[in-house]
């Protein structure tokens, strides 16, 4: 479910619809948590990354001045899941989490999260290993050619 989520891209027809009306009243000095959570929304959902890091910055925001909405945190660790910063997406997962222990939505996504942060270790872990291999490899090529 959360897999499916993740790779929903919004249109950019819809995307300019938010973005116009966000920086119509930002123009006018004050834009509304509403506009400001939609257009975050709406960045998070596009396939470009400076695009998501914008809109995980706009929601960052919304949580500095108001109390932990679950949307605000949700959308963070979706951002921060689609930019690969895994161990923020579970912090902020786990903030939702504390508000809502229940929310399946928040725990499918917290099990993708920890799937993803497991499977790029041990991928870490086998390419350390694969190096060490190829070293010592090498180093035993040059010991057997007698060093020089």
């Amino acid at each position: 479910m959360t897999e499916n989520f993740i790779k929903d891209y919004i249109s950019e027809d819809d995307l300019l619809i938010f973005e116009e009306k966000y920086n119509t009243e930002l123009k006018n000095g004050r834009v509304s948590p509403e506009t400001q959570f939609e257009y975050a929304w709406c960045l998070i959902r596009t396939q470009y990354k400076d695009d998501i890091q914008k809109g995980v910055l706009l929601l960052e925001g919304l949580c500095a001045s108001n109390v932990d909405q679950r949307d605000y945190l949700f959308f963070i660790s979706t951002g921060y899941y689609k930019l690969a910063e895994y161990s923020k997406a579970l912090k902020y997962v786990k903030r939702l989490l504390i508000i809502e222990p229940s929310n399946h939505q928040a725990k499918d996504l917290e099990n993708s999260i920890e799937k993803k942060m497991k499977s790029d270790g041990i991928l870490g872990m086998a390419m350390v290993g694969g190096a060490a291999l190829v070293a010592a490899l090498v180093g035993a090529a040059f010991v057997k050619r007698g060093g020089s």
